[in-house]
């Protein structure tokens, strides 16, 4: 049995190792996503790019005061363990390449696992998939704003997941 869990990262850049992780979200998907983790993490690396920071909205100054990563991890494995037991975590995202690449390196490097395993499933695809066109977009099916709190974007990308997974219950074409 498994659970689909909807996770969105902001960084300082964009190659895991080399840039850090600020922040990240999660939502199990499922009616009323109320089930939400956040977590901020001190920077790794001491190199970063001031434009992609700013993304975040948080300073270098702030991020340097962030809890240490190996909390981070350790809390957000616990927190999938509490919410989902028994069952095998589906990481999703808007962006899997990016998203999951930073995860996976972050759980790696942390904790020397990954409760995700060793693949991803990215909306846009499954949306592109869906609809049989590989120009389409999901992100009009979001209701919460895209606001780079990725809590709020993991909340409406699960949103859009959980109109897809209904079109494709109730057997009805293009979303």
């Amino acid at each position: 049995m498994s659970q689909n869990v909807m996770v969105d990262v902001e960084s300082d850049g964009p190659c895991p190792g080399m840039h850090s992780m600020i922040c990240f979200g999660a939502v199990i998907v499922e009616a009323g996503l109320q089930r939400t983790f956040y977590a901020q993490l001190k920077p790794i690396s001491e190199i970063y790019i001031p434009e992609a920071l700013a993304i975040s909205g948080f300073s270098r100054e702030e991020c340097m005061k962030f809890p240490d990563p190996r909390d981070a991890m350790q809390n957000f494995e616990v927190w999938l363990q509490k919410n989902i037991p028994g069952k095998r975590p589906i990481f999703w995202s808007d962006n899997n390449g990016y998203d999951f690449g930073f995860m996976s390196y972050y759980f790696w490097q942390q904790l020397g696992r990954n409760p995700f395993g060793w693949s991803s499933s990215n909306l846009g695809s499954f949306y592109k998939g869906l609809n049989k066109d590989l120009y389409s977009t999901f992100k009009h099916l979001r209701d919460t704003k895209h606001t780079h709190n990725p809590v709020d974007d993991a909340k409406g990308n699960a949103e859009a997941l959980l109109k897809m997974f209904a079109r494709m219950k109730n057997g009805l074409g293009q979303t």
